[in-house]
């Protein structure tokens, strides 16, 4: 399924799909000659956001949930890429240690941790689950709806006390799939012996939204000098904003200063290329993710005339952590629609492959507000098509493997950005 694309604005879309398409021998020995250069993050999520005048990712999870919502043809390619992430750190690996986030009364969640145990072990792993919750103090069975079931079991330190295991299970890898919002417990740090992957600075305790994006503005101007075109295309704008607290005003002048200015950056490009469209940005918390810390402004003074309610909402995100930095992001409208409900596409890989994704949908926000909130419902994408062929002969904006190949090509921009964001945040870098 591809959703109908809402605008009348599709003049640089195409434009931007026939120069992607006409250069994709290039494209893919680009990305060939980058991945020699720099490690991929083990999996990754990429929230896109198509305008029709603009394709670009606004968010980038480097813990990602949701792969229960993968169409399930796409798990062959699932179970390809994990070997090939696998065989990087422990090519002879046998047992793997997954740890889930812990709330463990979200069913969705829950499933989407069944579809990772699939998934590795179709590569030849043994898995199990270890919890950081307290309240796991032994082999706790969850029932899941389809009638299957998790074991969560308590998580231990080896007697020489450098390895994570489980009682009667020394695993070669372990894989985090908890975004350590709340901080780095103390049972993780210093192991010595064991491949952590992700490694501990990509979770929210010590990544920032900013250096993402900072590390996305390189990688775009790169890849837009080579299919020639303006990196703004496939970018955000951008500015980040440090020691706010929404509830006593202060740092309020500093953020309706950067408001203001980012607005005026998309004005001058919106004029540029004749879009009528109003601008708007995003704000939101510059750590952190679950759609919390989040809100769209039209206008600078939006953010003076923050009611109490609002103010609470801005100010906390997962876990209790309270916002004092954040970024003012370009908003980039969603011409996407699936039934009259708006749409955006949300683009899942493991090691560099892209192996599928969904339309995340939500009938109850706009094309200008986030969509990671209550009411949202996802529809597989038919990347089963096979994104990786695009269709030459298709007119632009008609294919669904051109659609979803230029989501891959986005997606795998961002994958790239996250590699060097995590080489320039590690605390250890000589381990490389």
């Amino acid at each position: 399924m591809v959703p109908h694309l809402v605008t009348a604005l599709n003049g640089p879309l195409h434009d931007l799909e026939k120069k992607i398409l006409e250069a994709t021998p290039a494209i893919e020995r680009w990305f060939r000659l980058e991945w020699q250069e720099h490690t991929p993050p083990f999996y990754c999520s990429v929230d896109l956001r198509n305008a029709g005048f603009k394709l670009a990712p606004v968010d980038t999870n480097l813990f990602p949930g949701g792969f229960n919502n993968l169409a399930t043809e796409m798990l062959p390619l699932s179970v390809q890429a994990a070997m090939a992430a696998i065989e990087k750190y422990c090519p002879d690996a046998k047992n793997l240690l997954l740890i889930p986030e812990s709330h463990t009364r979200n069913t969705f969640y829950l499933q989407n941790i069944a579809r990772l145990m699939q998934i590795f072990r179709q590569t030849g792993l043994n898995v199990r689950l270890g919890s950081l919750s307290a309240d796991i103090t032994e082999p706790t069975p969850i029932d899941l709806p389809d009638g299957s079931q998790l074991i969560l079991e308590p998580l231990e330190r080896s007697e020489n006390g450098r390895r994570l295991v489980l009682k009667n299970f020394d695993p070669c890898t372990i894989v985090l799939n908890n975004d350590l919002s709340a901080g780095i417990p103390a049972i993780l740090e210093e192991l010595n012996e064991q491949t952590l992957l992700p490694p501990l600075h990509a979770g929210w305790s010590m990544r920032r939204k900013s250096n993402h994006f900072s590390s996305y503005d390189e990688v775009v101007k790169k890849f837009a000098k080579l299919v020639d075109i303006d990196p703004w295309m496939l970018n955000p704008f951008f500015t980040k904003v440090n020691g706010i607290n929404f509830h006593d005003g202060t740092g309020e002048d500093a953020l309706v200063a950067a408001v203001d200015t980012i607005l005026a950056k998309i004005r001058k490009k919106y004029k540029e290329y004749g879009i009528k469209e109003k601008p708007f940005v995003i704000v939101k918390a510059d750590a952190g993710t679950y759609g919390m810390g989040i809100m769209t402004v039209h206008h600078s003074d939006e953010v003076r005339e923050l009611n109490r309610k609002q103010r609470n909402k801005m100010s906390v995100i997962k876990d209790g952590i309270a916002v004092t930095d954040v970024i003012v992001q370009e908003g980039v409208y969603t011409f996407e629609q699936i039934k009259d409900s708006v749409a955006e596409p949300v683009v899942y890989m493991i090691d560099r492959y892209v192996v599928g994704g969904f339309y995340r949908v939500n009938e109850e926000r706009g094309i200008d507000e986030n969509l990671n909130a209550p009411g949202m419902q996802f529809v597989p994408l038919a990347f089963a098509q096979q994104h990786a062929v695009p269709d030459m002969k298709a007119k632009p904006g008609t294919a669904a493997p051109n659609r979803f190949y230029m989501y891959g090509v986005v997606a795998r921009l961002a994958l790239l950005a996250a590699s060097l964001e995590l080489e320039k945040t590690d605390p250890d870098p000589e381990i490389y």
